[in-house]
């Protein structure tokens, strides 16, 4: 190949076309981090797309080896490195939007349980009781409490008890609904937030909780056959009204049925409504 012009072209489209293969790196890194779904299949059409066009490349220089035209192996060359450019701002977005959802989920996720944490929870709270007033929603509450729980951590130790914490946790998360938000309100003292829910929903959730921490047995190890325990909670309930239509109010009530509910001999459940009929008792 003795013509410049013909090695010029042909190295235009040499280098296409290791850019094109250059490409399918980041390509592979990006698609694994995407979630499975149709997103992630639509980069797998452009893998696809890249091997059809690296055999074009391939064609072009077998077919055209001594054409010596510089137009086609110049659109080649630009259209290889606009496709590796894409690729790789692409992979760096996507790593920059998982580093900030990680960021994100760290600042409102309690590091312990793994469900959301107190500040999470009061923003939510005031957000849900402005939603649940302006569209007239129920909205209820849920404040769960492990009977005992201090002696769990005296007879076992703290890292028995965080393991506790944390299966306690994936217990409630399991019984309630997606919409449901649930947040570690302070100790052990778990607090559910649920939208649209009336009293009586709510208290039949309160029940389900309730039981299915009962039935449950806690293994202090990975093997079943080891040494476990059992755990009870008591549970306080609260609905919103148009008497404590505030953050504060609502909680207090919540933790007054709590606090009834431990009086009461514990591994119950008290609503709000037992709670104003003590108060006319007294």
């Amino acid at each position: 190949m003795n013509n410049p012009l013909e090695f010029l072209s042909n190295g235009l489209v040499i280098a296409g076309l290791i850019i094109l293969v250059g490409a399918l790196l980041p390509l592979n890194d990006l698609i694994h981090l995407l979630p499975s779904g149709k997103m992630r299949n639509k980069w797998y059409i452009q893998s696809g797309l890249i091997l059809f066009f690296i055999l074009g490349y391939l064609f072009y220089l077998i077919r055209f080896w001594d054409s010596g035209n510089l137009l086609v192996p110049l659109v080649f060359f630009l259209g290889a490195a606009f496709v590796w450019l894409t690729i790789h701002l692409s992979k760096q977005t996507a790593m920059d939007i998982k580093r900030v959802l990680e960021l994100e989920k760290e600042n409102i996720t309690d590091p312990l349980i793994g469900i959301y944490n107190r500040r999470y929870m009061d923003k939510r709270l005031d957000e849900e009781i402005d939603r649940a007033l302006r569209y007239q929603q129920p909205l209820s509450m849920l404040l769960i409490d492990i009977d005992f729980f201090k002696n769990v951590n005296d007879h076992y130790g703290h890292p028995v008890g965080d393991q506790v914490l944390r299966h306690w946790g994936g217990l409630i998360l399991s019984v309630v609904r997606a919409s449901d938000i649930v947040a570690r309100y302070g100790g052990d003292e778990i607090l559910v937030i649920t939208p649209s829910t009336p009293p009586l929903a709510a208290y039949a959730l309160a029940e389900r909780i309730r039981k299915h921490i009962e039935l449950h047995k806690f293994f202090l190890s990975s093997d079943p056959n080891l040494k476990s325990i059992s755990l009870t909670a008591s549970i306080g309930v609260a609905s919103l009204t148009n008497e404590n239509a505030e953050a504060v109010k609502l909680l207090k009530e919540t933790d007054q049925a709590l606090y009834l509910a431990k009086s009461k001999g514990r591994n119950c459940v008290i609503s709000s409504s037992e709670l104003m009929e003590s108060a006319i008792v007294e």
